[in-house]
């Protein structure tokens, strides 16, 4: 399911295998579980970089589990799950008390779109591999927290109009010139080579982790207030 290393100052969340890395419900609790950790381990100057195995970053939700549920509305109700137990993933990554690097080498459809966008740095392939907001080709709603994390991370309404309601498909050169990717880069080890690098960068400042995470959450005040994030005050004796 996922993987969690630490090299000095980085933490490398990896979900692993060669498959599609659908969010089930038991690959949620996998994610959640390896964020505690990451947050519980947390030190002055850490940095987490999201990442995959194989030609998916994630294919957003496990709908072959939803469909097997036997009937319409019992699928509903799974896929509801699902979008209901991911909201706390997104959380985690909003709240944070470090930076955050995604670093996609591979698709990133639906919700594995959207876990990409939780982070604070996108890092994307210039050679394979695209971002798609699958909804409304297959005719879904889109979640409220869904919405207003894309409100929040893509100034551009244009570019939201594009992604969301006309399903684009969105390479990394392209993602960039769009303001949805911070760089593209070639090959898989490029992408990761280069989210180690930034990270390193980011960690060499040695910030204090929960005011970079009350800063964060003040840049996204509707997404922070929607998954019940609280604004918590910095005391002196902290900085």
């Amino acid at each position: 399911m996922c993987t969690l290393e630490k090299r000095r100052n980085l933490f490398i969340l990896t979900l692993t295998g060669h498959d599609d890395h659908r969010f089930s419900p038991s690959v949620i609790a996998a994610i959640l579980e390896a964020l505690s950790k990451v947050k519980s381990q947390a030190s002055t100057g850490s940095v987490l970089i999201t990442t995959s195995h194989g030609k998916f970053f994630s294919n957003g939700f496990d709908l072959s589990w939803a469909q097997a549920a036997g009937s319409v509305s019992a699928a509903a109700e799974r896929l509801h799950h699902m979008v209901q137990i991911f909201k706390p993933v997104v959380a985690e990554l909003l709240s944070l008390p470090m930076p955050t690097i995604a670093a996609i080498s591979g698709h990133a459809a639906a919700a594995g779109f959207l876990l990409a966008l939780s982070h604070d740095y996108l890092l994307m392939r210039s050679d394979r591999g695209v971002l798609y907001m699958s909804e409304v080709d297959l005719g879904l709603s889109l979640p409220d927290y869904f919405a207003a994390l894309f409100k929040s991370k893509i100034a551009s309404s244009s570019v939201r109009r594009d992604v969301l309601m006309r399903g684009m498909k969105v390479k990394g050169e392209a993602a960039v010139k769009m303001g949805i990717a911070d760089s593209a880069h070639d090959g898989e080890n490029g992408v990761m080579e280069a989210a180690v690098r930034l990270g390193e960068q980011l960690g060499e400042r040695k910030w204090n982790g929960e005011p970079y995470a009350e800063i964060r959450k003040s840049l996204y005040p509707e997404i922070s207030r929607l998954l019940g994030l609280p604004e918590k005050a910095i005391s002196i004796s902290k900085l």
